[in-house]
């Protein structure tokens, strides 16, 4: 198709595949579609992708110093991979780092979610941003008694406490806490993130740039929420390529009202796991440096992927 008519890619799909064309593997695919749309825009007109989108100084990922080419990385870590590990260590690694900000795993019960929490918060500090993600481990009032726990430990938000598909669950919890509540890495187009927006069903919008359906969905979204004055803070579990083209979306979201005069509302994640499709296939790794992650700013999506990698990785 020609480039300059990507933003009707979702469009189309919705009406000419009404039956299909909502799915989550589907909207996978046609975010990469629609990334690369976007990448030969940038190229064919010399500019990067989040110019193309909108990048101004009232982002609400600018770094401190007001430039828009950076944004404050968080670590998303401390994962669950086995029974009686050291929930410390990753911790320590993340700090060691330079980061300044976690969002850490929990969710097999509310002991165990208050230890990992109190550890987290020890090595991080007391004036450390602190996330917790559930990814959807819990009912309504496990949630809610694991939110009554954790919120001594300054919790900035709750992740993903109840499946995706729960909304009366996201509502009932609401009730009970004055956390903010986050969610959006398992919602995939404009009709589902509706839902959470008109609902006040969360407090932060999640799109994953590579999942939603692409820049093109990923900025409907963002001004959604915008429009019901619900937060945008993309969520980034991704390889090479898609850390790129999260980068680009989140220095496109406008602070609306004053968001970004909030830390945390300038928070983007980088996750600590090994990933050799983040790590390898770019020519030059996006990673940060000195509390900062660099928006790429060469035409497109300013990234140029290893070949040897792609051979290493590709799967026929």
């Amino acid at each position: 198709m020609d480039p300059y008519d990507v933003e009707t890619l979702t469009a189309d799909l919705y009406v000419d595949e009404y039956h299909f064309g909502r799915g989550p593997l589907v909207h996978s695919a046609v975010s990469a579609v629609d990334i690369a749309l976007w990448d030969i825009l940038g190229k064919a007109t010399g500019r990067s992708v989040s110019d193309l989108l909108g990048t101004s100084s009232a982002s609400a990922f600018l770094s401190d110093d007001d430039d828009p080419t950076e944004v404050v990385p968080y670590a998303s870590t401390m994962y669950v991979t086995e029974w009686g590990e050291d929930p410390a260590e990753p911790m320590r690694a993340a700090a060691d780092e330079g980061f300044t900000a976690a969002k850490i795993k929990v969710g097999r019960n509310v002991a165990d979610d208050v230890e990992r929490v109190a550890t987290a918060r020890e090595i991080l500090g007391d004036d450390a941003h602190l996330m917790v993600d559930f990814n959807g481990n819990y009912r309504p009032k496990q949630a809610a008694e694991a939110a009554a726990a954790l919120e001594p430990y300054g919790i900035t938000w709750i992740e993903e406490p109840v499946p995706p598909e729960n909304l009366s669950g996201y509502a009932e919890l609401k009730r009970y806490t004055t956390i903010p509540l986050a969610a959006g890495e398992a919602h995939f187009n404009r009709f589902e993130f509706k839902r959470l927006i008109d609902g006040r069903h969360v407090d932060i919008v999640q799109p994953n740039v590579t999942h939603c359906g692409g820049f093109s969905e990923g900025r409907f979204i963002a001004k959604l929420a915008a429009t019901e004055n619900v937060t945008v803070l993309p969520h980034v579990w991704n390889g090479g390529v898609g850390l790129a083209a999260a980068l680009h979306l989140a220095a496109s979201v406008p602070s609306y009202p004053h968001a970004g005069s909030l830390p945390e509302h300038k928070l983007f994640e980088v996750d600590r796991s090994e990933n050799p499709l983040r790590e390898e296939l770019l020519s030059d790794p996006l990673e940060p440096t000195d509390g900062t992650i660099s928006v790429p700013r060469g035409p497109g999506l300013g990234v140029d992927v290893d070949e040897a990698a792609i051979e290493r990785y590709r799967i026929d």
